[in-house]
């Protein structure tokens, strides 16, 4: 009897092992497939990242950010690139402070004041912007430089206004 007893007891250990090895496999194979889903999902997210990033440099391309030889140019003036961007920013936004007209935009505003919305820096000399009365809008390019005295000159080298 008492061999029976551990001949049972063997057998019901046989088969408790048997399933647990059952289960870790089923376990093991669903963890691996979870895992290869999801370093497929991070592979993909690589791509996606380094296909935005060549994308970026090429917006960068035409920015006074990426453009290494305008940012050169200002600090052999004794400027850092991104102080020089806010001054002329500042400058032009403050233009648009004023009662009337901004003075950089060439047309009169129809349907209001003429103001300059957005601001593009192209190098360390021409800037892109976009200007509007509330209905009618054009874009311009402004050139920037600094005189003997350090001071600030803008003007406004070509512009259109978008037909209604």
């Amino acid at each position: 009897m008492r061999n029976k007893i551990f001949m049972y007891l063997f057998l019901f250990a046989v088969l408790f092992i048997i399933f647990l090895y059952m289960s870790e496999k089923s376990i093991f194979e669903s963890k691996e497939k979870r895992i290869e889903l999801l370093e497929a999902k991070v592979e993909k997210a690589n791509d996606s990242i380094k296909t935005l990033q060549r994308s970026m440099s090429d917006l960068n391309y035409f920015s006074l950010d990426g453009n290494d030889n305008a940012m050169t140019y200002f600090e052999n003036m004794g400027y850092e690139a991104a102080d020089v961007e806010a001054k002329v920013s500042d400058q032009i936004y403050d233009f648009n402070l004023k009662k009337g007209n901004n003075p950089l935009v060439p047309f009169e505003g129809m349907d209001g004041d003429m103001k300059i919305n957005k601001l593009k820096f192209l190098n360390h000399k021409w800037i892109l912007a976009d200007f509007t009365d509330g209905k009618y809008w054009g874009e311009m390019i402004l050139a920037y430089s600094f005189n003997n005295e350090n001071e600030l000159e803008l003007t406004t080298l070509g512009s259109f206004l978008y037909p209604q």
